[in-house]
């Protein structure tokens, strides 16, 4: 018997041997990390720069002589942000985080509202409805900004937050992304959902909200970052300085008079950190709120 097997094993063709990958699969991971190395390195060059120049001076940094760090680290750069003369850093970070977790819960959330509606709830001139939306995509901003700013002024919102973050807690992109992914939801749970004596807003806010947090995140970090580097809407209605956003606080340091490079460095650096931090942690949801939009390239 065991002269028998040891013929059958003997007359298998070879099989291929376990825990070893072919030398393809290799040349394939070498190939993608040379590419992938000198990519990361140019993409993280800007944030190296930005760090090297926030810790040297504007001599330095002016200087015809490139240094790839600075002999002597001026971290005082970091500290002069948050004592200065008139609004701080400190000031325009909170305000910008006001402004932007504010736009990121309040747009995802009408626009998710929206979205639903479009989709799922049959009234007369929906599709109407739907149109004019779309149809505000192809308006440019600069035509809306003038009146815009009078209907806030007049509105009494000028000098405050509110009147800066109001504006825009509608977007129609946002919008129109949920009524994409809304139409491609099943419509079976929706049933079950009315069979267990649910209204629309209940089958929405128990059944469809649930399952559109995906969406919902990547939509909330491009409203995020939008809303942290706006600056030409909060410089018009944010004209106390208690009220500048960290962009505007960054712009101090540029004036007819005189350039502090340093501290735009500096201020640059501490602006994006936020912005890096966000990105990092939910970028997959970027990709996978495109994903399930329901759009197909």
């Amino acid at each position: 018997m065991a002269s028998t097997a040891t013929t059958e094993r003997a007359n298998e063709p070879d099989a291929p041997k376990r825990g070893r990958r072919p030398t393809s699969t290799y040349v394939a991971s070498a190939a993608r990390y040379l590419l992938l190395i000198p990519l990361t390195i140019l993409f993280l060059f800007p944030f190296y720069l930005i760090m090297r120049n926030a810790l040297m001076t504007n001599a330095e940094i002016t200087a015809f002589e490139w240094a790839w760090w600075p002999a002597d680290p001026q971290w005082g750069n970091f500290t002069r942000l948050f004592e200065g003369q008139f609004a701080t850093m400190g000031t325009g970070l909170r305000n910008s985080a006001i402004i932007a977790i504010v736009n990121l819960v309040f747009q995802t959330l009408f626009a998710s509202m929206a979205g639903y509606a479009l989709a799922r709830i049959p009234v007369r001139g929906r599709d109407l409805v739907f149109f004019f939306i779309l149809l505000t995509l192809m308006v440019p901003g600069a035509v809306t900004f003038v009146p815009s700013y009078v209907v806030v002024a007049g509105l009494g919102g000028v000098n405050t937050l509110w009147g800066i973050v109001v504006p825009g807690l509608f977007n129609a992109f946002a919008t129109f992304l949920f009524r994409q992914f809304y139409l491609e939801f099943p419509v079976e749970i929706e049933e079950a959902g009315r069979i267990d004596g649910l209204g629309f807003f209940g089958v929405y806010w128990r059944l469809l909200l649930p399952n559109s947090l995906g969406i919902m995140a990547a939509l909330g970090v491009l409203s995020f970052i939008s809303s942290w580097n706006a600056f030409l809407w909060p410089l018009v209605i944010g004209q106390s300085r208690d009220t500048w956003t960290v962009q505007i606080v960054l712009s101090t340091f540029l004036t007819a008079q005189q350039v502090d490079l340093s501290a735009i460095f500096a201020g640059a650096a501490v602006g994006a950190a936020p912005l890096v931090i966000v990105f990092l942690i939910m970028q997959r949801y970027i990709v996978q709120g495109v994903r399930m939009s329901g759009i197909k390239g």
